[in-house]
């Protein structure tokens, strides 16, 4: 099992994903032809560490002339529970009578099963993301092959939703411009990814993972 236990790895990773994208033939950060994925994986404990990399690398592309653009999925997340209306407060409300019976890891389990069904599938998270990617490249650029998009604050999906799920959906809505996963966990094996080093190693990962 592998997983950042230092800042200083992390920015190894990063150094060799910015090699890569600043390539003189193009970015090649991945290895699947019209899959310009990857993943950028880093201790959870690391996490402003990990911002400040990310802000730093991006004003490097930047200097370099290219766009950046990152996606928050935390704030789309909490966009998509402030549209239910009424849902937060009821949630509320139904976790503290659970809480008060003394049985709180039920009421988890009811959140996390109303939450799944907001999140999962081809218009659930992943439609919000693909939004974001064409507003960014409808906005900021006329040079996709210079353009990368980060996404970012993965964290927030812990329980609830597995990345595995959202990048599937996400393929083939973005132009093709490198896309990079910032996750937080940790890498088991050559291809397991184990979200915020708690869940079971996940192997549905197509995309190139620097490490």
């Amino acid at each position: 099992m592998s997983v950042y236990q230092h800042p200083s790895e992390l920015e190894r990773a990063i150094d060799a994903l910015r090699k890569d994208l600043l390539r003189e033939d193009g970015p090649q950060i991945s290895t699947v032809r019209n899959y310009n994925f990857a993943i950028l994986p880093y201790d959870p404990e690391h996490e402003f560490a990990l911002r400040r990399a990310i802000h730093e690398l991006s004003e490097t592309l930047r200097d370099a002339g290219w766009t950046t653009g990152t996606i928050p999925l935390h704030t789309l997340l909490l966009n998509r529970l402030r549209a239910q209306n009424d849902l937060v407060e009821a949630m509320v409300t139904r976790e503290k009578r659970l809480a008060e019976a003394r049985d709180p890891w039920r009421g988890l389990r009811m959140l996390k099963e109303r939450i799944v069904t907001l999140l999962e599938g081809p218009e659930g998270l992943a439609q919000d993301v693909n939004r974001e990617i064409q507003r960014i490249l409808d906005e900021r650029t006329d040079r996709p092959e210079r353009t990368v998009i980060f996404i970012g604050r993965a964290g927030a999906l812990y329980p609830f939703f597995r990345t595995s799920a959202l990048l599937k959906h996400v393929a083939g809505h973005t132009r093709n411009v490198p896309v990079v996963l910032l996750y937080p966990g940790k890498v088991v094996g050559e291809t397991g990814l184990s979200f915020m080093g708690l869940l079971p190693a996940d192997r549905d990962y197509r995309p190139r993972i620097y490490r």
